[in-house]
């Protein structure tokens, strides 16, 4: 099939589609990683967005379902240098593609499109399947509106609250796109867990008498989750308060600190993190937004920065019992490291 990726500067490219015909529209953004393509398609923190590969090749071990991170793929597209037509595992890429509905696009210059964004910024995009009008995927892209003006967690989180029951402590967690391996790592160590919708009451969460709050990943602007902000405010201080990724995020807006969108984000499986005591943590992230470290309110403080930009990558307040990391412990980069060192400290914590 033929298909073009249009870009809001003008820009285009034509290659070959997969999947079905179709279209669809918002940011382009590029994952670094090697491995785990199915993992990230199926996190629903890509849910509006388009997911470009920088590894040149994806779907050489076919498309692994047992290790994706929800029921579907969340990535409204996918955009890739080459996919593996024979794997030593099926289905391939082309056929999962083709029997799930989805949108993909292979045969294109990815590094070209990498360094462009890390130039310009993220930029938006429209990508078509069955056709290469790029005048028309041009126009498209630049009438798709900023991610920020989108609040797409409510099309990702839970729709009513459900448990998993544990010997261990009681975890109550907002659900704002949250990726399976978290609800694995918490479970892992005996943790009860009982997980409600981004829009769940304070009375809500108290009602289960909760040791903690813990606040997933999830997609788009944190300052759109203003149902989700104001819940966390007033669990802070009745609660210890744990976030991964825009948990973080929403914990500091919370607190009265800020956010602010990155240039083109950290998206990979091996971005560094320097620790307050110095050691360096190999971590996987999924993110296009920050916080301000500066923005934090006395008494707290930041734990973690990016080695590479020296963003905040983790901030803590010992007070209030709050520890948050932007980077993803549970994706077990490093490969494990980060996951005992996040969630054994979690669980330390409580005791």
């Amino acid at each position: 099939m033929k298909a073009v990726l249009g870009l809001e500067d003008g820009d285009y490219v034509i290659g070959e589609g997969f999947g079905i015909e179709g279209e669809c529209s918002g940011e382009l953004v590029f994952n670094t990683l090697m491995s785990g393509y199915m993992e990230a398609l199926s996190d629903p923190s890509y849910y509006g967005q388009i997911l470009m590969f920088t590894f040149p090749l994806i779907g050489n071990y076919g498309a692994d379902t047992q290790n994706m991170q929800s029921n579907n793929v969340k990535a409204f597209g996918a955009v890739c240098r080459e996919i593996c037509e024979k794997p030593d595992v099926k289905p391939t890429i082309r056929t999962y593609f083709e029997q799930n509905g989805l949108l993909g696009m292979c045969g294109v210059d990815t590094r070209m499109l990498t360094i462009k964004t890390r130039v310009k910024g993220t930029l938006r995009a429209a990508l078509v399947v069955g056709d290469d009008n790029f005048e028309y995927a041009i126009e498209r892209a630049k009438k798709t509106a900023p991610i920020s003006d989108y609040d797409l967690i409510p099309a990702v989180s839970c729709k009513t609250p459900y448990r998993i029951p544990g010997t261990g402590k009681k975890i109550a967690i907002i659900d704002l796109g949250l990726k399976n391996n978290m609800l694995s790592s918490l479970s892992a160590r005996n943790g009860d867990l009982h997980v409600f919708p981004y829009n769940t009451t304070p009375e809500d969460i108290f009602r289960v008498e909760p040791d903690c709050l813990f606040i997933t990943n999830g997609p788009g602007d944190p300052k759109t989750a203003r149902p989700t902000i104001a819940t966390v405010k007033k669990c802070i201080g009745e609660l210890p308060v744990f976030g991964i990724c825009m948990g973080n995020q929403i914990t500091a807006l919370a607190l009265g600190g800020d956010t602010y969108k990155l240039k083109f984000g950290h998206r990979g499986s091996n971005q560094p993190v320097r620790y307050k005591d110095g050691r360096i943590f190999i971590t996987t992230q999924n993110h296009g937004f920050a916080v301000d470290g500066d923005s934090l309110p006395e008494g707290s403080h930041v734990t973690f920065i990016n080695a590479n930009d020296k963003t905040v990558e983790g901030f803590e307040s010992e007070d209030l019992n709050i520890s948050c990391v932007q980077f993803h412990p549970e994706a077990h980069a490093g490969p494990r490291d980060t996951e005992c060192h996040y969630f054994d400290g979690l669980f330390r914590r409580l005791k």
